[in-house]
């Protein structure tokens, strides 16, 4: 979850979960370009998702701080595949799934695209894939684009953020957009992939 600026002070850096078996615990993330997703986004995003979080396989691309990847593990589900770069953010993550006692989670130290470049998920795509990355970095709809080269399943749903200024760009074809809202200078929406689009 890049940014151009950094957080300032440990405050800034500071997490909570929001529900689930690990309901108000708190981590910090390392001091560098991240822009964690917001709690009041994050309520509302596990609010729209409702029970498909419940032993779902999630990806989060761009992981950043964990957060929402986090969330979902905390709420039930049966795996999080967290893609992150930047090698300090990727650490931190790792050990704090090693201090948390996670299980079904996986870090992968990667650039998204490089990630989605390699072969599918083998064992049918995922249900849920998180897609935050850098504002203005012209990214989302590449990776859109290779989400349907075999990662999606037919009823997932796909969240993204995107700069609240910036407009959603063309969705691949057959997509549909089920949910949208903003906070402060995000833009997040809930899409669907073809043969997906029941609510």
């Amino acid at each position: 979850m890049p940014s151009t600026t950094h957080p300032r002070g440990a405050q800034a850096r500071s997490l909570r979960i929001i529900a689930g078996a690990w309901r108000g615990r708190r981590w910090q993330f390392p001091d560098t370009d991240m822009r964690p997703t917001p709690d009041r986004v994050r309520e509302t995003l596990f609010n729209w998702l409702q029970d498909r979080v419940a032993g779902a396989r999630c990806l989060d691309l761009f992981a950043g701080s964990g957060a929402l990847g986090l969330e979902a593990l905390s709420r039930g589900a049966a795996e999080v595949i967290f893609v992150e770069q930047q090698r300090a953010a990727a650490t931190a993550l790792q050990q704090l799934l090693r201090d948390w006692g996670a299980s079904g989670a996986t870090v992968e130290c990667s650039q998204a695209q490089r990630f989605l470049a390699g072969a599918a998920a083998s064992s049918g795509g995922f249900d849920i894939v998180f897609v935050d990355p850098p504002y203005r970095s012209g990214e989302l709809q590449v990776i859109l684009a290779a989400l349907e080269r075999g990662w999606l399943k037919a009823d997932s749903r796909i969240y993204v953020e995107h700069a609240r200024g910036e407009p959603l760009k063309a969705l691949p074809s057959g997509w549909v957009e089920l949910r949208a809202g903003t906070a402060g200078e995000v833009g997040y929406h809930l899409l669907a992939p073809r043969g997906g689009q029941t609510p």
